[in-house]
């Protein structure tokens, strides 16, 4: 007769498992909401008890060894299938309820979707919504997220999608700094400006910036006085009077409404890319996900709010 498995050996496969995907202790311990110490242990007892070393540890990071590859890749089998229990027990509720995980990158976060949580919740007081905001990509799948939004169409045969609209950017300066430096009209004309560009964190590359040539699309990269990781921060240097910059409309809309910002360049006003929602294929009958996918699609009408005051601020 086998030996059932004990409380503690689940709890160490589950925390080998997330530590695994994740690559450090601490990352495993923030996706199950526990100390650092708490899953190092947790790993630690499940080597003892198999008798394997299951990671070779470095000073920066986690590299499992070839026990411990074979380990994780039939843990992962065993968690899919608890995951997929939950879900169908989920989806058995009429009313959402629990806990719903959600991650965004951080500018849509914060500008669209954060604000809004509030009147989603007042629909569904049951539920209790776990937001986790970064521009990384991560397996939605292993951290356990019941929706992310992403900007471009990312290809996975595991996960559902929707697009949710266009990622509109365009070229936005102060109306000091015009005042000071005047207006530029050409894309030529930036290179006597001071510019603030973005740097997008997952690769340490600078944003080409994107502009309209006639029928044609061309990039530039400006040099910049000011080069910043996060697009909030970018307006936020542009209404000091940092100089012409490239903001996504969601962001630079709050600006132009208070008079902070200009949109300027209107050939730099592009459509870049698609905002996208996905959702594991074993969330597709979880009333959780369906209840805020739907919210979803009501926070990104054909023309939203963010698009109508730019578009409104180039016309004037």
């Amino acid at each position: 007769m086998k030996a059932q498995i004990g409380l503690d050996r689940l709890t160490g496969l589950i925390a080998f498992a997330r530590a695994a995907s994740l690559g450090s202790y601490t990352a495993a311990a923030r996706a199950l909401s526990v100390s650092p110490s708490a899953i190092s242990k947790s790993v630690q007892r499940l080597e003892e008890h198999f008798g394997l070393m299951l990671f070779t540890r470095t000073t920066r990071s986690l590299v499992l060894t070839p026990e411990g590859r074979d380990l994780y890749e039939r843990a992962l089998r065993i968690l899919r299938e608890v995951e997929d229990i939950d879900q169908a027990a989920v989806a058995s509720r009429a009313e959402p309820a629990g806990v719903l995980k959600v991650t965004a990158p951080l500018p849509i976060g914060l500008n669209i979707i954060a604000p809004a949580l509030p009147r989603f919740r007042e629909q569904f007081p049951n539920l209790t919504i776990d937001l986790r905001l970064g521009d990384q990509y991560s397996d939605i799948i292993e951290q356990g997220i019941d929706v992310a939004v992403r900007v471009g169409n990312l290809a996975d045969s595991r996960l559902i999608s929707r697009p949710l609209g266009p990622h509109r950017i365009g070229a936005f300066a102060s109306p000091d700094y015009l005042k000071r430096k005047g207006v530029p009209l050409t894309a030529e004309d930036l290179a006597h400006h001071e510019c603030v560009n973005f740097r997008y964190q997952s690769t340490g590359q600078s944003l080409r910036w994107p502009y309209l040539a006639g029928d044609k699309q061309l990039e530039l990269t400006p040099d910049a006085a000011f080069t910043v990781d996060a697009s909030d921060a970018v307006a936020a240097v542009l209404a000091a009077g940092g100089g012409i910059g490239i903001s996504p409309h969601y962001v630079a809309a709050a600006y132009v409404r208070r008079g902070e910002l200009i949109p300027i360049l209107r050939q730099f006003t592009v459509e870049r890319f698609t905002i996208t929602a996905l959702w594991p294929e074993s969330r597709r009958g979880s009333p959780n996900v369906k209840a805020f996918t739907a919210f979803l699609v009501e926070l990104f009408p054909s023309t939203p709010l963010w698009d109508q005051v730019i578009d409104k601020a180039l016309r004037d």
